[in-house]
C-alpha cells in the first residue's frame, strides 16, 4: 500500500489525472484506480506505472544481486536447520 500511495503523489506532483496516467503506462483505468486504492496489482501493472512516472531505477535496486562475501564469512553465518520434536 505504501507503494501505491506513493506511486499516486507522484502521479500527483506530475499534475496527471488518472485516466492520463492508465494511457500513459498502458493499463486499464480500473487497474490503476485499483491499485491507487488497495495497492493491489500485478507486477508487470506497477512496472508500467513506474516507467511512465519515471520510475524504473528503482525495480533495479529491487532486484539487485547480492553482495558477495567471502566463504568463511558464508559458513560463519550458516545455520543448520533442525527438524524439531513431537511431544
Amino acid at each position: 500500500m505504501e507503494l501505491a500511495t506513493r506511486a499516486r503523489a507522484r502521479r500527483l506532483e506530475s499534475n496527471l489525472t488518472q485516466d492520463g496516467m492508465a494511457s500513459r503506462a498502458g493499463v486499464s483505468l480500473g487497474s490503476l484506480k485499483r491499485f491507487e486504492r488497495t495497492g493491489a496489482a500485478s507486477l508487470e501493472v506497477v512496472a508500467r506505472i513506474a516507467l511512465a512516472l519515471g520510475l524504473q531505477d528503482g525495480f533495479g535496486a529491487l532486484l539487485a544481486p547480492r553482495e558477495r562475501r567471502s566463504l568463511d564469512e558464508i559458513l560463519a553465518s550458516a545455520r543448520v536447520r533442525v527438524r524439531g520434536r513431537r511431544r
